[in-house]
Parts: structure tokens; C-alpha cells; sequence
């Protein structure tokens, strides 16, 4: 006999309207798309089909099904270690993106691979490029500081030909720098994008994760765990989220005319005062936070730029003939 059923809505309203996750996972459909998915899949206590969420070959096999699925991309994998991100929320930033665009555009979201983007921190998972070029036809370049991260991503690049000739992977050499290295005398971005390290060390990233496994009521066999794996580099850094943002922001200001937008992801609400702060020091002309949901997590990206609001649409219009 099975625990008495939750209600669950049909449709995730949270998440942006444009997002392909809205609707509950349809199991049989993904399995169709990736038949290994089959292995994780099974009824849970409610008897729905689900797979195991703590179990970390689970979540990745359903994430490959996911792409496969509605973004046509084949042989998405990445190395054990490695940042294993929720996708729906990765998409959710990419349509948020695509909003802000619009709204620099007469409210028409600018489509093409004139329309550049610079991710950084691509990550081994290439999620943001893939799901980007995909979606909008947008062209990308990945920045990361970990070579083997853009091995990776240069491998899942190189499975779908069809998305290649869009995204181009810069390895940073200075980890100390964000944009200086990266971004080159001749490029030109209509938006930057960056989901940065939450953490200011291993232990505080450690002891996040038990908080959210505690909160799910996860058995004590896992609590060790990290729900979606991730190395130094993507999950701490010195000085933590704000830390690594306000560097950000004092960089951007130092490409000021190379990019329209400038975005990152804002996990921890009290980091906002401090960036806030950051860029009015920095001279920022136009600051939006953009909310996000998923389940019952809420998050934002902040965008700045240093381009007067009147002159969005023909700088844009510049950017997108060159």
C-alpha cells in the first residue's frame, strides 16, 4: 500500500513561462529519448514514477535524458567530480536573460549567433551555451579556470555539430581575474552570465549541504554527500559569493563598452545590500534583479550595465550588425 499522495500542481508555475520543465518529469517519454534512464526509474512511496535524488549517477542520467529530450543534445556527460546542475533552473536564467534582452529591444528577444554571450565559469556541464544556442540560436564563449572543466565541455561540444560552430572555450589562466584575459580587444557581448561559488570553503559548503539534506529529511548514510557534486573551483572560492561578485562588478567596469548587460546568479539574498553598494561605487547607470523560482528554492540574478537606457536599442542594433 502506498503513503497517502501529496497534491502536486500540474504545472510548476514558478518557473519561467517558456521553461520545457513546467510540467511534472514525464518518465516514459525520457526513458524513450535516453533508454539507460530505465535503470533509475521507479515508483516511489506515493507510487509515481521518480528516480532517486540522492543518488548521484541518477540525478546525471536524468539530466543527459533532459537535454536529449527537449534540447536534442546527444552524449552529455561529465566526470564524477564535477557540478551536476538542476537544469530547470539553468533554463530559467537563459529565458530571464533572453526577457532582459527584450526589453532592450522594442520587447523583442534579439535570436541569432550575433547575439554573443560570455558564460563564465562554463563549467564541465556546458549547461547555459548548450540550452542557450539551442533555444535562441545564441552564440557563446565559456570561460573557466580548470582546464580539464573545458576538456569537458569541449567534448560535449564536439558530439553536437550542430551547436559547435555557436560556443567557443577560453581557458582563464589568471584565476584571480574574472573579465581581464577574457574578454579581448575586439569582442563585443550583449550579456555576460556567471553562476559564481556560493561558499567561502570546503566545510561551509559541506555543512550547506547537510542543512538542505536535513531540511529533505535525508537518511544519515547520505549526509556526507553533496546533492550535485562540484569541485573547489565551482563551489568556494576566498571570500565566498559576495567576495567573488563584487570582483566582478569592479571588473566590468573596466569593459564597460564591450558588453550591454553584465548578470550573475545572487544565491544568498543577504549578499544583495554588498553588491548593491559595489555597483553604485562603480557607476553602474541601470541595476535590475530579476527573481526565480524552483520548488520551494528562491532565486535571482542581478544585471547592471554601464550603457544609457536610451542608447540600449542602438548599441544593441550596433552589436548585432558587426
Amino acid at each position: 500500500m502506498h503513503d497517502k499522495k501529496k497534491a502536486h500542481p500540474a504545472i510548476k508555475s514558478q518557473l519561467h513561462p517558456r521553461n520545457k520543465h513546467r510540467q511534472r518529469y514525464d518518465f516514459p517519454a525520457l526513458i524513450n529519448s535516453c533508454p539507460e534512464l530505465q535503470t533509475f526509474v521507479a515508483p516511489n512511496k506515493y507510487g509515481d514514477l521518480s528516480i532517486d535524488f540522492f543518488n548521484p549517477a541518477a540525478v546525471l542520467c536524468l539530466n543527459k535524458a533532459l537535454l536529449k529530450h527537449f534540447y536534442h543534445i546527444q552524449d552529455w556527460k561529465i566526470p564524477k567530480h564535477n557540478l551536476c546542475p538542476p537544469i530547470p533552473g539553468r533554463v530559467d536564467y537563459i529565458h530571464y536573460l533572453a526577457d532582459l534582452l527584450a526589453s532592450s529591444n522594442a520587447g523583442s528577444i534579439p535570436r541569432g549567433n550575433k547575439v554573443r554571450c560570455l558564460d563564465v565559469g562554463v563549467g564541465a556541464n556546458c549547461v547555459y551555451p548548450l540550452v542557450g544556442s539551442s533555444e535562441y540560436a545564441w552564440s557563446f564563449v565559456g570561460s573557466d579556470i580548470d582546464s580539464d572543466s573545458l576538456r569537458s565541455a569541449g567534448l560535449i561540444i564536439a558530439a553536437n555539430p550542430q551547436l559547435s560552430s555557436n560556443i567557443e572555450l577560453r581557458l582563464q589562466r589568471r584565476s584571480q581575474h574574472i573579465f581581464q584575459g577574457m574578454i579581448q580587444a575586439d569582442d563585443c557581448f550583449v550579456a555576460t552570465l556567471c553562476n559564481p561559488p556560493f561558499h567561502a570553503s570546503q566545510a561551509e559548503a559541506l555543512a550547506g549541504t547537510q542543512r538542505k539534506q536535513s531540511n529533505l529529511k535525508a537518511s544519515a548514510s547520505n549526509q556526507k554527500k553533496l546533492n550535485f557534486g562540484g569541485q573547489s573551483n565551482e563551489l568556494w572560492c576566498k571570500g565566498g559569493e559576495l567576495s567573488f561578485v563584487k570582483n566582478m562588478i569592479s571588473e566590468s567596469q573596466l569593459f564597460a563598452t564591450q558588453s550591454l548587460w553584465f548578470t550573475s546568479l545572487i544565491s544568498k539574498e543577504a549578499n544583495l545590500k554588498g553588491v548593491y553598494q559595489a555597483l553604485k561605487r562603480e557607476g553602474a547607470l541601470q541595476v535590475e534583479t530579476i527573481k526565480m523560482g524552483q520548488g520551494q528554492k528562491v532565486s535571482r540574478f542581478v544585471a547592471w550595465t554601464f550603457v544609457k537606457p536610451n542608447e540600449h536599442a542602438s548599441w544593441l542594433q550596433a552589436a548585432l550588425t558587426k
